[in-house]
């Protein structure tokens, strides 16, 4: 594999430490900036919604510049981003820097799959797309712990600082081992792209995948307090404890990915069962810190194992052609929604009576709303095609 790939693994990595590293770092900064343990979860929320906004209108911006230059400059967004991160004097101020650092995510992500494939020989591109991605799986596995532990110990601020060395250090690589294309940039049709946004198939894929994920981060957005607070660890144990969610992640992902190639539907309607069943049942294992520890890594593997899938799912519905990446980029979007979704539930539970003990059965409910979504579209799939409108259609 050329070094090329491992210079977008770095960029990768960056951006999935600081996606995810706030997340045991709510009570440091919510004491640091009076602010309550909701109030910081809702920057989870900012980072989601910057995705949301950042991922197609950047996609559309840049989609007739040079490959090399729009990583570059997704990666100096990044980098100044979480450079204001760690300076800044307020919540409001971290609010908006969490939102400016998002942009960058989903359409790197998307601009990097495409350098990928084409670095490498046909037969290998799915491999450089894993490499890629090796990087974000890397970053929960030891990014996150890490830098969480270095918040505790040094204040959150310093994280930020680390992530922004790992930025700078990621600009520089791609700078220097990323070829650039020599073929002109393909021009965009616009008009095109969006026709795909009218499939009544591939909003529902994507209504599935917001649904399944807010499931997933109304509990891991307070993983810190749930289990300080209910499961009675100390704050020091939850960095360890998150090793634990990374090597679920890692499992439940390449399982998902396997069963999608073979059997699509089945792996989309299975993986969101199994997801609600683990969020449902954790209501009672939070109270043993055995059990506890189990389920953070079966909520890896649950989470992670819906990824694939849903992503084939949206992909499958756009019908490939004009559109397709953009229905790509609007599913890394709506995975985000889902993040945002998810922690401002978990917020507003916490922030009623109902209270942390609650949020597991409460996010049980949302995969549960998936497999809702999910059938409708079977349904839509199946349906005679005469007399269905023709966004109906599959």
């Amino acid at each position: 594999m050329p070094l090329a790939l491992y210079a977008l693994a770095a960029g990768a990595f960056g951006i999935g430490v600081t996606e995810f590293v706030i997340m045991g770092l709510l009570i440091d900064v919510s004491k640091d900036l009076g602010v309550s343990i909701s109030a910081a979860g809702q920057l989870i929320s900012g980072y989601a919604l910057g995705v949301v906004i950042g991922a197609p209108l950047l996609t559309i911006a840049t989609g007739n510049w040079p490959r090399k230059t729009v990583l570059l400059a997704l990666m100096a967004i990044f980098t100044l981003g979480n450079l204001a991160c760690a300076i800044a004097p307020d919540y409001w101020t971290l609010m908006g820097a969490r939102i400016i650092t998002a942009f960058a995510h989903g359409t790197f992500f998307g601009v990097g799959s495409v350098v990928a494939t084409g670095l490498v020989a046909p037969n290998k591109k799915a491999s450089a797309i894993a490499l890629m991605f090796t990087g974000l799986t890397i970053a929960n596995i030891l990014g996150v712990p890490f830098g969480t532990w270095l918040g505790q110990a040094f204040g959150w601020r310093a994280t930020f600082w680390a992530v922004t060395l790992v930025g700078l250090a990621a600009f520089a690589v791609i700078l220097l081992l990323v070829p650039r294309s020599k073929e002109a940039p393909e021009k965009t049709n616009l008009r095109a792209d969006l026709a795909v946004l009218r499939r009544t198939p591939v909003l529902l894929g994507l209504a599935t995948t917001v649904l399944g994920y807010a499931g997933v981060f109304a509990v891991f957005t307070y993983i810190a307090p749930l289990l300080t607070e209910i499961t009675g660890f100390g704050e020091a144990a939850v960095s360890p404890i998150l090793l634990v969610f990374g090597g679920g992640l890692i499992a439940g992902n390449l399982l998902g990915g396997k069963v999608a190639d073979r059997w699509l539907v089945p792996a989309v309607l299975g993986s969101l069962v199994v997801l609600a069943l683990v969020l449902a049942t954790m209501t009672f294992a939070v109270h043993s810190q055995i059990l506890a520890v189990t389920y953070v890594g079966l909520l890896g593997a649950a989470a992670f194992a819906t990824v694939a899938p849903l992503q084939m799912w949206v992909l499958e519905k756009a019908q490939g052609g004009a559109g397709q990446s953009l229905a790509s980029s609007f599913n890394i979007a709506a995975f985000n929604l889902g993040n945002a979704a998810g922690a401002w539930l978990g917020g507003a539970v916490i922030a009623h009576d109902l209270g942390l003990g609650s949020l597991t059965w409460i996010a049980a409910l949302l995969p549960v709303a998936a497999l809702g979504v999910a059938a409708l579209a079977l349904r839509l799939d199946r349906a005679p095609t005469i007399g269905v409108p023709v966004c109906a259609q599959s």
